[in-house]
């Protein structure tokens, strides 16, 4: 059975590594690590089909070592003794241990005196973030580089040499590949080497000769070939937070094109509840108070996105996206019980004041509870000034308004006024009943 082209085409010696320049460059650190043939092991971490496998391939050519490649979820710890037997005998064993993010204990205390005594050298492939998925007895004992996705340059360079190389490539094949259908190649298949050689090669099998005797790869066929290439914001890895990330941010920032954008993502990754937590979480967090009718419209648009599903949940998510995007924004009332519950936390509380005490229950007064409270709405505006903080941070203020919006500028007034009024009539002074 012949390997996929992705496969054959898999790079020998560092220098055939097509992308990420940054690690396997001239003078950078991989490298330098096989010039001076001083391997450590390492963990490479980014998407699908960016060369983490070719990297790890590329290093065991260039070094002579043997290569191994195992799964952390599919094979067993004997397939691992049977890697350290044959590290025993030849010294150094290369070993590429894809998905290492689900590298169970047993496996990896087998695994962590090979590292230890550098029979076995390990080349970890993640597409999640190594700083959380990883356990840190695997991490401390690795470098962590992170894999870019190829660029667009990157990957026309790669896919040419495919259409040439007649030993492991399509050479032998009369392909003419339209320059449309290869920007189609490079774009559906979003920097992921992998799919786009693989598609190619279908495209090249799978289509007959013209009259001229060439196989000619336009752009229905190639579409047809890569048909459509999940986005990175899928459900599974870690590229799916950074989107939600951005989301978020995008929205805190005003760039409403730049919000729809990950909102598209998110809605072609089907994940309507992160999106309906994330919306309102934002909503709350970043408009807040400067907007408040928007926040409650954006709840409402949550709520009737969950109520009918997808495809028409895109239209209350848009418009909310749009709305919370181009309103004021306000991050003053997370602020605020963030400066509140920071003091709680440092023990910055106290006794709540007699008069505010609990005095439902027979027996209360006799424990001056209740007594001498002032309650507000026997006065003109049911408003009396008395203290309601702890002696000990009666003065304590969290609340810092905002003048973004119209709304949270109104309550800065009122807020004001009313600190005032109630400083400036219990300044000096106790309540009453102490």
């Amino acid at each position: 059975m012949q390997q996929p082209l992705a496969y054959r085409m898999r790079p020998r010696t560092l220098d055939e590594v097509v992308g990420q320049q940054h690690l396997v460059g001239p003078g950078k650190i991989i490298s330098r690590m096989v010039k001076a043939k001083m391997l450590s092991s390492m963990i490479l971490y980014g998407p699908p089909g960016t060369g983490k496998t070719s990297i790890a391939s590329a290093i065991a050519g260039s070094t002579k070592y043997a290569f191994r490649k195992l799964n952390a979820a599919t094979d067993t710890k004997k397939d691992l003794q049977i890697v350290a037997e044959e590290a025993k005998m030849s010294g150094t064993v290369i070993l590429l241990l894809d998905e290492i993010h689900r590298l169970d204990k047993v496996k990896q205390d087998f695994l962590l005196p090979h590292l230890e005594n550098g029979r076995i050298i390990l080349i970890g492939a993640t597409t999640e973030n190594p700083y959380i998925s990883i356990n840190p007895a695997i991490r401390s004992r690795t470098q962590i580089f992170p894999v870019h996705p190829l660029s667009t340059a990157e990957m026309k360079t790669a896919i040419q040499h495919a259409l040439v190389d007649k030993e492991r490539g399509l050479g032998n094949l009369p392909l003419v590949l339209e320059e449309n259908a290869e920007d189609q190649l490079v774009a559906a298949t979003n920097g992921d080497l992998r799919s786009a050689l693989n598609g190619l090669e279908l495209a090249a099998k799978s289509t007959d000769p013209s009259e001229d005797g060439k196989i000619h790869l336009t752009l229905p066929i190639i579409e047809e070939s890569v048909q459509k290439k999940a986005l990175s914001a899928d459900k599974d890895g870690d590229a799916h937070y950074d989107v939600i990330s951005a989301f978020q941010k995008s929205i805190r920032g005003s760039d409403t094109d730049a919000a729809l954008h990950y909102l598209a993502r998110l809605i072609e990754a089907g994940d309507l509840p992160i999106i309906a937590r994330r919306l309102m979480v934002t909503a709350y967090e970043d408009i807040g108070l400067a907007n408040m009718p928007a926040v409650q419209r954006a709840v409402t648009a949550v709520q009737t996105a969950e109520r009918v599903g997808f495809p028409e949940a895109r239209i209350p998510l848009a418009d909310a996206v749009i709305e919370l995007c181009l309103s004021p924004k306000s991050n003053s009332g997370i602020n605020a019980i963030d400066e509140a519950l920071a003091q709680v936390r440092q023990g910055g509380f106290g006794d709540v004041p007699a008069h505010l005490k609990d005095a439902h229950y027979k027996g209360a007064a006799k424990l001056g509870h209740g007594i001498d409270y002032d309650y507000p709405h026997d006065h003109p505006q049911d408003w009396v000034a008395q203290q309601y903080l702890p002696d000990r941070i009666k003065d304590a203020q969290y609340y810092q308004p905002k003048n973004n919006g119209r709304f949270e500028a109104s309550l800065g007034r009122q807020y004001w006024q009313l600190r005032k009024a109630q400083q400036h009539t219990l300044r000096g002074k106790h309540h009453p009943s102490k």
